[in-house]
Order: C-alpha cells, then structure tokens, then sequence
C-alpha cells in the first residue's frame, strides 16, 4: 500500500496515467464519503465495481449499485459516499490536461481538510 493513496476515507490507486486521461480505482470505506469537491480541468466518470453507493451531483443524491456508472462534468460539484457496512470499490476515469490533487476545490469536508 503506498502511503501517499491512504485518505482519511479510504484510498486509491492510480491505474493508468497518460497526457489526456488518467485512470484510479477506488475504495470508500464504510460509513465514510469524499469531500464534496470539483474540478477545473477535468471531468470524471465513474463506475461502481463493489458494493453500493451514493453520488451526490449539485446537489442532487444518486444512489449506485455494482455495474452503474456516473458521469461527472467539470466544473460539476460532486461526492461520492458509502453507506453501506462493505468497502465500496469504484473506478475513476478523469479526462482533461491536468490531474493533479491541486485541482481540487473543497466545498465540504467530513475531514476538516480545505
């Protein structure tokens, strides 16, 4: 596991990074949800492999279960949360020319980061 991947909610793992594109698997762990955040450069889509889900789009709650998949513009404010007792486990798919964690801009955090 390296420890730059570990979040507070769980951690990810980047599968594929090229100019255009860059690809992460996810985990969430229980009872735990991202930061609402969005993005400047890059939209996402994602893709739920294990366990169920809810996405929180502008506001708008989505629940997810294995095989669903969200599309995320940017720009878009967006979460992901697992409610469930079971990691969840999704895959990012984030296309744009920039991907780097700076991008990142935090409306809410359950973790206190900004």
């Amino acid at each position: 596991m390296t420890e730059g991947n570990v979040r507070p909610w769980g951690r990810y793992d980047v599968l594929q990074c090229a100019i255009d594109h860059q690809v992460k698997t996810i985990t969430v762990l229980p009872q735990k949800r991202l930061s609402l955040q969005s993005h400047k450069r890059r939209s996402e889509h994602w893709v739920i492999v294990r366990g169920a889900a809810i996405a929180t789009l502008d506001g708008r709650d989505v629940p997810l279960g294995v095989g669903d998949h969200i599309f995320i513009g940017a720009g878009c404010a967006h979460r992901m949360e697992n409610p469930g007792s079971e990691p969840l486990i999704f895959i990012e798919v984030q296309v744009g020319d920039y991907f780097g964690e700076d991008d990142i801009v935090r409306f809410e955090d359950d973790f206190g980061r900004t």
